[in-house]
Formats: structure tokens, C-alpha cells, sequence
């Protein structure tokens, strides 16, 4: 069931307006964009793609990389390091949007890896912090502990001595890039997992939460209003949070592990946590969107995702509710490479929005990257209204 065109509205908000969002795009930036998307298009392409290219990576074959690096990798990722990132900071805030840098590290094991992990993330707060355009780093549990002490922490199992220091050893991890991001004036978004990690991933982003969000909210939780108990989860914590004198931060996004969870849900033989179709999705988003709004002295808030009547919804609430647009607890997020004529517009009208743009070495964001391919790849994806909006622009231009 694909989106509603946007329509002109009360809030001066037009994310039909192609020239705005793609004004910084030469000719042949915004041609190549639109021959990428459109091969993205292509299911059996993207699927085969998939297997190939993350095969040939993993091995290393030496004609891979420079494929990747000059077309998806240039389209979704800021560079392979920190200082590869420096000119899409720029370029995004020319077009007064900030950025959440996101290291691509997922799925680590071994304790000098997971170290590793934690201090390119320190490397990545510190730079933020010596950059006003970067209010926010972006990091993920599994890269920075074993899937597998995840997993055990989750079922409530108990730990080995070795696996308890694991655990202290996650702890300390965390709590080392949150005190340095309390510290320097950054936030930490700490992303989701699959529900069978994700009760042990909120148990410790909570905990994080009470500690480091006394003043400020600096920790921030991600919720996927995919599943069905998430709205109820996100009124609970903020709950929690009042009644222990702390605020919460919350990402909210729809989900993107939705055939997964169904699949393995099917298989052990419990009740999938997904909600049956995508209306009750969109109805809890928004649900969630209202509540915090509502809420927003107490809550910071992002509205991660590329649903147009949902940013909608909310740039309309900051102004029924008479919330100050850049105030610092209310923001919007797309993923960089996607949906400029969302969060291009959005910023050309005053509000506070940014890029979530992920780095590291082509190894270790191809996963990222095939997730992304794969998800836009569907009729009511996201690929489809880039090629639309793309063609507008070239059209506007004559081209």
C-alpha cells in the first residue's frame, strides 16, 4: 500500500518541491542517482547482487571494492573513516541539516574487537563535539558485544564467571561513550536488534538512560513501532523516567527486521511480535509521534523515518501544540543518500533534522548496505518515490 502524494499544507511544508531538495546536485551527480536507484529497482538484480557482492567482499577479490566504493557505497556512506565523513558534514549542513555519524560495525566478537569498536566510537563523540553541525553519534550493542552473550542475557539465562566479565566488560564499554558524550555536549542513539536481543539491549540503554539523562537527555533508545508492544513500552519508560527524575530519549522508527521476526516466530512457535499489517504500524507511529510531542519538555524525540504523512504529522503537531521548531528535544532523521526532498525540505522550513550517515571500511558496512538495497527494492518501498521525484528534477531541468 504505497503513500498518499504530499500535499501543499498549513505548515508551509511542500515535499513536492524537487528543487530544493536536489539544489546541490549537479547534472551528472543527480543522472548517476537516478541509474543507481533504478537498478535498485530491480529485485532479482539486488537479491543476486546481494549474495555475489557480499561474497566477493568477504574474500577480498580485488574488483569488487572499487564497484561498490564508486556506487552504492558513494550513494549511503560518508566514507570509510572519520575524516572521509568531513565533506558529506559540509555539504549536508550547506543545506542546514545535521549529521549523526553511525560507525558500521555490527556483529563483532572477541574482546580486542569489541575494544576496537568502542574507541572508534569515542573517536567519533570527540568529533562531533568539535563540530556544531554533529549533535549525535550512532552506535549499536552488537558491535559492542558477542550476539551470543546477547542472546543468553535476553532468555535471562544464567552467566559463567567468563560470561559475567563479558557482561561488565559491555557495561564499562557503553558507560565509557556516554560519560565522554555527557562529558562533550553529544548524544548517543543506541540502535535496535531483533527481539530476541532487544529486552537485554533496553535493560542497559535504560540503565544508561537513569545515569546520564539527569540534566540533558544524552542517551537515546530506539524503538520499532513495527512491533506491537512498543507504543506501550515507550509510555512505560517515560513513566519510569519521571517518576525517577531522568528523561528519555527516543528514536522512533518503523523496523527493519520484519520478514526475519515473522519467520523465526513461525519456527519456535510463538506469537510473532509484528503487528498484522502496516496500518496498525503507521497508527502507532503516529500514536507515538503525538506522545511525544505532547511530552516534549520531558522526552527528546526523533522522527527516524522516510514516511512522508508521518514527518508531516509531526512538523504539523510542533505548530498545533505551539512547540518552538528547533528546540532541541524535537527532530526529524532520513538515512544519508535517501529522501533529500523529505529532509531538505523540512530544513528549508525551519525545522531541526539530519542525516544518518554511516562510515567504515567497505568490509564492514556491506551488510548495511545490502539492507538498504533490499528494503527499497519493494513496490512500496522507498525506491520508487526516489526514481519519482528524480525524474521530476530532471524534468524541471530539461534534461
Amino acid at each position: 500500500m504505497s503513500e498518499p502524494e504530499p500535499e501543499n499544507n498549513s505548515v508551509n511544508l511542500d515535499f513536492n518541491n524537487t528543487e530544493i531538495a536536489f539544489y546541490d546536485k549537479s547534472d551528472s551527480e543527480l543522472t548517476n542517482t537516478y541509474r543507481l536507484f533504478k537498478l535498485m529497482s530491480q529485485k532479482f538484480l539486488v537479491d543476486m547482487g546481494s549474495v555475489i557482492g557480499l561474497f566477493a567482499v568477504k574474500a577480498n577479490l580485488p574488483f569488487v571494492k572499487p564497484i561498490v566504493r564508486k556506487t552504492i557505497f558513494k550513494q549511503f556512506v560518508g566514507g570509510e573513516n572519520l575524516l572521509d565523513c568531513q565533506p558529506a558534514i559540509d555539504r549536508l549542513h550547506k543545506n542546514n541539516t545535521l549529521t549523526i555519524l553511525d560507525y558500521g560495525a555490527e556483529g563483532k566478537s572477541g574482546e580486542d574487537a569489541l575494544d576496537e569498536v568502542m574507541k572508534e566510537t569515542i573517536k567519533a563523540v570527540e568529533l562531533a563535539a568539535s563540530n556544531s553541525s554533529v549533535p549525535a553519534i550512532s552506535t549499536k550493542l552488537t558491535g559492542l558485544a558477542d550476539d551470543a552473550l546477547l542472546l543468553k542475557c535476553n532468555e535471562e539465562q544464567s552467566l559463567n564467571p567468563a560470561e559475567q566479565l563479558n557482561y561488565e566488560r559491555l557495561i564499562d564499554r557503553i558507560s565509557q561513550v556516554c560519560s565522554r558524550a555527557e562529558e562533550l555536549g553529544v548524544s548517543v542513539l543506541v540502535d535496535a536488534e531483533e527481539s530476541w536481543m532487544q529486552v537485554a539491549i533496553d535493560k542497559i540503554v535504560d540503565e544508561m538512560m537513569a545515569k546520564f539523562n539527569k540534566e540533558k537527555v544524552v542517551v537515546y533508545n530506539t524503538y520499532q513501532l513495527y512491533r506491537h508492544d512498543k507504543l506501550a513500552q515507550l509510555k512505560a519508560d517515560h513513566q519510569i523516567a519521571l517518576k525517577n527524575g531522568y528523561r528519555i530519549g527516543a528514536k522512533l522508527v518503523r523496523g527493519a527486521y520484519m520478514d526475519k521476526e515473522r519467520k523465526r516466530a513461525e519456527e519456535k512457535g510463538y506469537t510473532s511480535p509484528i503487528h498484522k499489517n502496516k496500518e496498525a504500524v503507521d497508527r502507532d507511529y503516529d500514536l507515538s509521534l503525538k506522545y511525544c510531542m505532547e511530552n516534549y519538555e520531558t522526552i527528546g524525540s526523533i522522527c527516524a523515518t522516510h514516511n512522508i504523512n508521518s514527518n508531516l504529522y509531526q512538523a504539523k503537531l510542533i505548530e498545533e501544540l505551539g512547540i518552538p521548531k528547533d528546540h532541541e528535544h524535537i527532530n526529524f532523521c532520513q538515512l544519508y543518500g535517501m529522501s533529500d526532498y523529505i529532509t531538505f525540505n523540512l530544513a528549508d522550513a525551519g525545522f531541526n533534522v539530519a542525516k544518518y550517515v554511516p562510515y567504515g571500511p567497505i568490509k564492514e558496512v556491506v551488510p548495511y548496505l545490502i539492507r538498504r538495497a533490499k528494503e527499497n527494492t519493494s513496490i512500496t518501498g522507498e525506491v520508487g518515490r526516489e526514481l519519482e521525484f528524480i525524474t521530476k528534477e530532471m524534468k524541471r531541468r530539461g534534461k
